[in-house]
Protein backbone atom coordinates (compact mmCIF):
# COMPACT_ATOMS: atom_id res chain seq x y z
CA UNK A 1 0.00 0.00 0.00
CA UNK A 2 1.72 3.07 -0.92
CA UNK A 3 1.42 5.72 1.52
CA UNK A 4 -0.32 8.89 1.30
CA UNK A 5 1.27 11.54 -0.98
CA UNK A 6 0.69 15.72 -0.66
CA UNK A 7 -0.14 17.37 -3.87
CA UNK A 8 2.97 18.18 -4.84
CA UNK A 9 4.61 15.00 -4.07
CA UNK A 10 1.95 12.68 -6.36
CA UNK A 11 2.94 15.45 -9.39
CA UNK A 12 6.70 15.34 -9.08
CA UNK A 13 6.27 11.67 -8.83
CA UNK A 14 4.20 10.96 -12.18
CA UNK A 15 6.63 12.99 -14.14
CA UNK A 16 9.59 11.18 -12.28
CA UNK A 17 7.49 7.87 -13.60
CA UNK A 18 7.04 6.56 -9.89
CA UNK A 19 4.57 5.09 -8.26
CA UNK A 20 1.70 7.13 -7.07
CA UNK A 21 -1.19 6.55 -4.14
CA UNK A 22 -3.52 7.17 -6.76
CA UNK A 23 -4.24 9.48 -10.26
CA UNK A 24 -3.00 12.75 -9.91
CA UNK A 25 -5.88 15.34 -10.46
CA UNK A 26 -5.02 18.93 -12.48
CA UNK A 27 -7.79 21.14 -14.08
CA UNK A 28 -7.80 23.58 -16.89
CA UNK A 29 -10.76 25.33 -17.41
CA UNK A 30 -11.37 29.17 -18.77
CA UNK A 31 -12.90 31.82 -16.78
CA UNK A 32 -16.94 31.21 -17.04
CA UNK A 33 -17.03 27.39 -16.30
CA UNK A 34 -14.16 28.18 -12.79
CA UNK A 35 -16.59 30.88 -11.66
CA UNK A 36 -19.45 28.66 -11.91
CA UNK A 37 -17.26 25.56 -9.45
CA UNK A 38 -16.44 28.23 -7.19
CA UNK A 39 -19.99 29.42 -7.13
CA UNK A 40 -20.94 25.55 -6.67
CA UNK A 41 -17.96 24.83 -3.08
CA UNK A 42 -18.97 28.10 -1.96
CA UNK A 43 -15.04 29.26 -2.51
CA UNK A 44 -13.09 32.16 -3.77
CA UNK A 45 -9.87 31.15 -5.49
CA UNK A 46 -8.09 28.54 -7.74
CA UNK A 47 -6.31 27.05 -3.96
CA UNK A 48 -10.05 27.05 -2.27
CA UNK A 49 -11.68 25.02 -5.82
CA UNK A 50 -8.44 22.55 -5.65
CA UNK A 51 -8.81 21.92 -1.57
CA UNK A 52 -12.77 21.28 -2.72
CA UNK A 53 -12.31 19.00 -5.29
CA UNK A 54 -9.05 17.83 -3.88
CA UNK A 55 -7.05 18.12 -6.68
CA UNK A 56 -3.52 18.35 -7.16
CA UNK A 57 -3.41 20.95 -9.66
CA UNK A 58 -0.45 22.94 -10.81
CA UNK A 59 -0.23 26.32 -9.63
CA UNK A 60 1.19 29.38 -11.93
CA UNK A 61 3.62 31.92 -11.34
CA UNK A 62 4.32 34.75 -13.60
CA UNK A 63 5.55 38.34 -13.49
CA UNK A 64 2.97 40.81 -14.26
CA UNK A 65 3.54 44.14 -16.63
CA UNK A 66 4.04 47.41 -14.74
CA UNK A 67 1.67 48.80 -16.98
CA UNK A 68 -1.89 47.99 -16.05
CA UNK A 69 -3.21 48.77 -19.35
CA UNK A 70 -0.98 46.32 -21.08
CA UNK A 71 -2.56 43.48 -22.46
CA UNK A 72 -0.35 40.36 -22.37
CA UNK A 73 2.91 39.77 -23.31
CA UNK A 74 2.41 41.02 -26.96
CA UNK A 75 0.19 43.74 -26.16
CA UNK A 76 -2.54 42.82 -28.73
CA UNK A 77 -5.61 44.86 -28.53
CA UNK A 78 -8.94 42.47 -28.49
CA UNK A 79 -12.51 42.20 -28.77
CA UNK A 80 -15.14 40.19 -26.88
CA UNK A 81 -16.65 37.86 -29.16
CA UNK A 82 -19.69 36.55 -27.09
CA UNK A 83 -20.74 32.43 -27.70
CA UNK A 84 -23.94 32.07 -29.47
CA UNK A 85 -25.86 31.09 -26.08
CA UNK A 86 -24.89 33.37 -23.80
CA UNK A 87 -22.71 31.59 -21.87
CA UNK A 88 -19.38 33.60 -22.49
CA UNK A 89 -16.94 35.10 -24.47
CA UNK A 90 -14.05 34.94 -26.24
CA UNK A 91 -11.34 38.04 -26.40
CA UNK A 92 -9.85 37.43 -30.32
CA UNK A 93 -7.30 39.80 -31.61
CA UNK A 94 -8.71 43.43 -33.16
CA UNK A 95 -5.29 43.50 -35.32
CA UNK A 96 -1.98 41.65 -36.13
CA UNK A 97 0.19 44.32 -35.08
CA UNK A 98 3.30 42.72 -37.72
CA UNK A 99 0.28 41.77 -40.17
CA UNK A 100 1.17 44.96 -42.21
CA UNK A 101 5.01 44.70 -43.21
CA UNK A 102 6.50 42.47 -45.70
CA UNK A 103 9.76 43.40 -44.98
CA UNK A 104 12.08 42.89 -42.39
CA UNK A 105 12.95 46.83 -42.65
CA UNK A 106 9.55 47.72 -42.70
CA UNK A 107 9.26 45.86 -38.89
CA UNK A 108 12.70 47.18 -37.67
CA UNK A 109 11.23 50.56 -38.49
CA UNK A 110 7.76 50.40 -37.48
CA UNK A 111 7.24 47.74 -34.69
CA UNK A 112 8.43 48.21 -30.73
CA UNK A 113 8.98 44.41 -29.63
CA UNK A 114 8.26 43.92 -26.52
CA UNK A 115 10.93 44.43 -23.40
CA UNK A 116 11.65 42.26 -20.84
CA UNK A 117 12.28 45.11 -18.28
CA UNK A 118 8.50 46.23 -18.51
CA UNK A 119 7.70 42.92 -16.12
CA UNK A 120 7.67 42.76 -12.56
CA UNK A 121 9.41 39.45 -11.34
CA UNK A 122 10.00 40.87 -7.66
CA UNK A 123 7.17 38.74 -6.32
CA UNK A 124 7.58 35.34 -7.78
CA UNK A 125 9.91 33.91 -4.93
CA UNK A 126 7.38 34.98 -2.29
CA UNK A 127 4.41 33.23 -4.54
CA UNK A 128 6.69 30.55 -4.86
CA UNK A 129 6.79 29.54 -1.09
CA UNK A 130 3.29 30.22 -0.50
CA UNK A 131 2.50 27.55 -2.83
CA UNK A 132 5.02 25.30 -1.92
CA UNK A 133 4.01 25.56 1.48
CA UNK A 134 0.19 24.35 0.37
CA UNK A 135 1.30 21.99 -0.72
CA UNK A 136 1.14 22.32 -4.81
CA UNK A 137 3.44 22.01 -7.35
CA UNK A 138 4.26 25.22 -9.99
CA UNK A 139 4.82 25.83 -12.88
CA UNK A 140 6.17 29.45 -14.44
CA UNK A 141 7.50 30.68 -17.75
CA UNK A 142 5.91 29.93 -21.23
CA UNK A 143 7.61 30.16 -25.02
CA UNK A 144 5.32 28.89 -27.71
CA UNK A 145 6.88 30.62 -30.44
CA UNK A 146 4.22 29.40 -33.06
CA UNK A 147 1.44 30.73 -30.88
CA UNK A 148 3.19 34.24 -30.59
CA UNK A 149 3.81 33.96 -34.09
CA UNK A 150 -0.17 33.60 -34.56
CA UNK A 151 -0.75 36.06 -32.28
CA UNK A 152 0.77 39.16 -33.98
CA UNK A 153 0.90 38.29 -37.73
CA UNK A 154 -2.01 35.86 -37.92
CA UNK A 155 -2.01 32.14 -38.42
CA UNK A 156 -2.72 31.92 -42.19
CA UNK A 157 0.38 34.46 -42.66
CA UNK A 158 2.81 32.70 -40.27
CA UNK A 159 2.09 29.12 -43.00
CA UNK A 160 3.02 31.54 -46.25
CA UNK A 161 5.96 33.27 -44.17
CA UNK A 162 7.36 29.23 -43.27
CA UNK A 163 6.36 28.61 -46.79
CA UNK A 164 7.74 31.18 -49.45
CA UNK A 165 9.83 33.85 -46.55
CA UNK A 166 11.70 31.97 -45.03
CA UNK A 167 14.30 34.93 -44.05
CA UNK A 168 11.48 36.92 -43.07
CA UNK A 169 9.91 34.23 -40.21
CA UNK A 170 13.59 33.37 -39.34
CA UNK A 171 14.13 37.03 -38.46
CA UNK A 172 10.72 37.34 -36.49
CA UNK A 173 11.19 33.87 -34.74
CA UNK A 174 15.00 35.02 -33.69
CA UNK A 175 13.21 38.16 -32.05
CA UNK A 176 10.81 36.46 -30.89
CA UNK A 177 12.97 34.29 -29.09
CA UNK A 178 15.10 37.36 -27.65
CA UNK A 179 12.11 38.81 -25.86
CA UNK A 180 9.83 35.92 -24.89
CA UNK A 181 12.36 33.65 -24.01
CA UNK A 182 14.24 36.09 -22.00
CA UNK A 183 11.08 36.82 -19.97
CA UNK A 184 10.60 33.03 -19.40
CA UNK A 185 14.20 33.05 -18.18
CA UNK A 186 14.11 35.90 -15.67
CA UNK A 187 10.63 34.02 -14.19
CA UNK A 188 12.53 30.77 -13.92
CA UNK A 189 15.80 33.04 -12.27
CA UNK A 190 13.30 34.51 -9.96
CA UNK A 191 12.00 31.51 -8.68
CA UNK A 192 15.52 30.35 -6.96
CA UNK A 193 14.84 26.78 -7.84
CA UNK A 194 11.42 26.65 -6.91
CA UNK A 195 9.46 26.42 -10.17
CA UNK A 196 9.18 22.95 -10.84
CA UNK A 197 8.28 22.72 -14.35
CA UNK A 198 7.97 25.46 -17.45
CA UNK A 199 6.45 24.90 -21.03
CA UNK A 200 8.31 24.73 -24.00
CA UNK A 201 5.61 24.25 -26.44
CA UNK A 202 3.83 24.79 -30.06
CA UNK A 203 0.68 24.01 -31.28
CA UNK A 204 1.37 22.11 -34.63
CA UNK A 205 -1.29 20.13 -35.31
CA UNK A 206 -4.74 20.27 -36.12
CA UNK A 207 -8.11 18.46 -36.17
CA UNK A 208 -6.47 15.96 -39.02
CA UNK A 209 -3.12 15.92 -38.59
CA UNK A 210 0.08 17.97 -38.40
CA UNK A 211 0.39 21.84 -39.58
CA UNK A 212 3.44 21.66 -41.44
CA UNK A 213 5.59 19.09 -42.15
CA UNK A 214 7.77 17.49 -39.30
CA UNK A 215 11.40 18.75 -41.35
CA UNK A 216 10.00 22.27 -41.25
CA UNK A 217 8.81 22.46 -37.66
CA UNK A 218 12.62 21.12 -36.93
CA UNK A 219 14.21 23.85 -39.26
CA UNK A 220 12.46 26.89 -37.77
CA UNK A 221 11.66 25.77 -34.28
CA UNK A 222 14.55 23.08 -33.53
CA UNK A 223 16.92 25.19 -32.04
CA UNK A 224 14.99 27.31 -29.47
CA UNK A 225 13.41 24.25 -28.73
CA UNK A 226 17.32 23.44 -27.50
CA UNK A 227 17.76 26.61 -26.20
CA UNK A 228 14.51 26.80 -23.87
CA UNK A 229 15.24 23.25 -22.62
CA UNK A 230 18.65 23.69 -21.68
CA UNK A 231 16.74 26.46 -20.13
CA UNK A 232 14.76 25.55 -18.33
CA UNK A 233 16.97 22.22 -17.06
CA UNK A 234 19.69 25.19 -16.28
CA UNK A 235 16.96 26.29 -13.10
CA UNK A 236 15.91 22.42 -12.44
CA UNK A 237 12.46 22.39 -13.97
CA UNK A 238 10.66 20.41 -15.51
CA UNK A 239 9.69 20.68 -19.44
CA UNK A 240 5.94 20.86 -20.05
CA UNK A 241 5.11 20.25 -23.63
CA UNK A 242 1.43 21.11 -24.40
CA UNK A 243 0.74 20.26 -28.03
CA UNK A 244 -3.17 20.67 -29.74
CA UNK A 245 -4.04 18.09 -32.58
CA UNK A 246 -3.35 15.19 -34.28
CA UNK A 247 0.44 15.49 -33.71
CA UNK A 248 1.72 11.81 -32.82
CA UNK A 249 3.84 11.80 -35.92
CA UNK A 250 5.58 14.70 -33.43
CA UNK A 251 6.03 12.74 -30.58
CA UNK A 252 10.07 11.27 -31.54
CA UNK A 253 11.09 14.89 -31.82
CA UNK A 254 9.26 16.20 -28.93
CA UNK A 255 11.00 13.64 -26.65
CA UNK A 256 14.24 14.06 -28.17
CA UNK A 257 14.12 17.54 -27.84
CA UNK A 258 13.84 16.98 -23.74
CA UNK A 259 10.51 17.37 -23.39
CA UNK A 260 8.96 15.28 -20.25
CA UNK A 261 4.97 15.83 -19.82
CA UNK A 262 3.00 16.00 -22.83
CA UNK A 263 -0.43 17.51 -22.92
CA UNK A 264 -3.43 17.60 -23.64
CA UNK A 265 -3.38 14.11 -25.52
CA UNK A 266 -6.79 14.66 -27.76
CA UNK A 267 -7.06 10.97 -28.29
CA UNK A 268 -10.06 10.72 -30.63
CA UNK A 269 -8.29 12.54 -33.40
CA UNK A 270 -6.02 10.58 -35.90
CA UNK A 271 -3.08 8.68 -34.86
CA UNK A 272 -3.46 8.27 -31.48
CA UNK A 273 -3.53 5.15 -29.89
CA UNK A 274 -3.48 5.63 -25.93
CA UNK A 275 -1.74 2.11 -25.18
CA UNK A 276 0.45 2.17 -27.40
CA UNK A 277 1.42 5.70 -26.61
CA UNK A 278 1.89 4.24 -23.11
CA UNK A 279 3.90 1.25 -24.23
CA UNK A 280 5.94 3.14 -26.62
CA UNK A 281 6.33 6.29 -24.69
CA UNK A 282 5.56 6.01 -21.16
CA UNK A 283 9.09 5.34 -20.06
CA UNK A 284 9.88 8.70 -21.13
CA UNK A 285 7.43 11.06 -21.03
CA UNK A 286 4.49 11.52 -18.44
CA UNK A 287 0.97 12.10 -19.85
CA UNK A 288 -1.36 14.91 -18.93
CA UNK A 289 -5.31 15.67 -20.03
CA UNK A 290 -6.97 13.18 -22.10
CA UNK A 291 -10.34 13.88 -20.96
CA UNK A 292 -12.12 14.78 -24.27
CA UNK A 293 -13.56 18.04 -23.56
CA UNK A 294 -15.20 19.05 -27.68
CA UNK A 295 -17.61 16.37 -26.88
CA UNK A 296 -17.50 13.95 -23.86
CA UNK A 297 -17.43 16.60 -20.97
CA UNK A 298 -19.48 19.49 -22.23
CA UNK A 299 -22.11 17.47 -24.40
CA UNK A 300 -21.74 13.82 -22.62
CA UNK A 301 -23.60 12.33 -19.45
CA UNK A 302 -21.97 11.28 -16.57
CA UNK A 303 -21.76 7.63 -17.33
CA UNK A 304 -19.89 8.88 -20.32
CA UNK A 305 -17.56 11.08 -18.41
CA UNK A 306 -16.76 8.07 -16.09
CA UNK A 307 -16.34 5.98 -19.29
CA UNK A 308 -13.36 8.26 -20.34
CA UNK A 309 -12.08 8.72 -17.22
CA UNK A 310 -11.65 4.89 -17.02
CA UNK A 311 -10.50 4.40 -20.27
CA UNK A 312 -8.09 6.91 -19.65
CA UNK A 313 -6.61 5.47 -16.37
CA UNK A 314 -6.77 2.14 -17.53
CA UNK A 315 -4.31 3.17 -20.51
CA UNK A 316 -2.41 5.63 -19.20
CA UNK A 317 -1.69 5.10 -15.38
CA UNK A 318 -1.95 1.25 -15.04
CA UNK A 319 -0.51 -1.28 -14.72
CA UNK A 320 2.46 0.40 -12.78
CA UNK A 321 0.63 3.25 -11.49
CA UNK A 322 3.16 5.86 -13.14
CA UNK A 323 3.35 8.75 -15.54
CA UNK A 324 -0.70 10.45 -15.89
CA UNK A 325 -2.04 13.33 -14.36
CA UNK A 326 -5.62 13.41 -15.13
CA UNK A 327 -7.08 16.53 -16.73
CA UNK A 328 -9.55 17.60 -19.00
CA UNK A 329 -8.05 18.17 -22.85
CA UNK A 330 -7.01 21.87 -22.67
CA UNK A 331 -9.91 23.73 -20.87
CA UNK A 332 -13.20 23.10 -19.72
CA UNK A 333 -15.69 25.17 -21.50
CA UNK A 334 -18.21 27.57 -20.19
CA UNK A 335 -21.14 25.31 -21.71
CA UNK A 336 -19.75 22.13 -19.42
CA UNK A 337 -22.23 20.97 -17.28
CA UNK A 338 -20.45 21.72 -13.41
CA UNK A 339 -21.94 17.86 -12.97
CA UNK A 340 -19.63 16.78 -15.49
CA UNK A 341 -16.46 17.83 -14.35
CA UNK A 342 -17.23 17.25 -10.60
CA UNK A 343 -17.99 13.23 -11.57
CA UNK A 344 -14.80 13.23 -13.39
CA UNK A 345 -13.08 13.60 -10.54
CA UNK A 346 -15.06 11.81 -8.46
CA UNK A 347 -14.44 8.84 -10.57
CA UNK A 348 -10.97 9.26 -10.35
CA UNK A 349 -10.05 8.96 -7.04
CA UNK A 350 -13.08 6.27 -6.48
CA UNK A 351 -11.45 4.43 -9.13
CA UNK A 352 -9.23 1.38 -8.37
CA UNK A 353 -8.89 -1.04 -11.15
Amino acid sequence: MREQMSHRERILAAIRHEPTDRVPMDYWGVGEITQKLMDRFGVKDMLGLSQALDLDKIMGVGAPSKDPARNGFWNVPTKRIPLPDGSGWYDEPEEYPLARFETIDEIEAGYKWPDPDDFDYSGIKAACERIHEAGYAIDGGYVSLTYFYEIVRGTEQMLVDFASEPELAEYILQRMQETAGEYAHRILESGGGLIDMTQVTDDLGTQSGLMMSPAMVDHFLGKYFDENVAAARAYGARVFHHDDGAITQMIPWIVGKGCEILNPLQWRLPGWNLTELKRKWGDKLCFHGGIDNQYVLPFGGVDEVKAEVRACVDALWLPDHTGYILAPCHNAQAITPVENIVAMYECCREYRA
